[in-house]
């Protein structure tokens, strides 16, 4: 099946979740990092992509780093949080830039 193409409100939600900055890297005190984003996995079958609406800012380590939501997950464990309580968190702070 091919990847559906991003529409022009998608590429937009897109644009405002990565200038956020790293969600995680900021609950976990470090502060500003530059971000793209991250579709949650929770609630997707092993080769599906969320929604383009459903996702999050992280940074390069964070997300794909050994000990981000792609590796072994032990930032996502310090913070004591999930994906859908950063998805939670992204749409609060969205909401108050509005």
């Amino acid at each position: 099946m091919a990847k559906k193409t991003k529409t022009a409100a998608e590429r937009r939600h897109h644009e405002r979740v990565a200038a956020m900055g790293c969600i995680l890297c900021d609950l976990l005190g470090q502060g500003y990092a530059p971000a793209n984003v991250h579709h949650l996995r929770e609630g997707q079958g092993m080769s599906q992509r969320a929604n383009h609406f459903l996702v999050v800012p992280l940074c390069r380590e964070c997300h794909q780093g050994r000990d981000g939501v792609h590796g072994t997950r032990a930032l996502l464990r310090l913070a004591k949080v999930d994906e859908l309580d950063l998805l939670a968190m992204t749409i609060e702070r969205l909401q108050e830039a509005v």
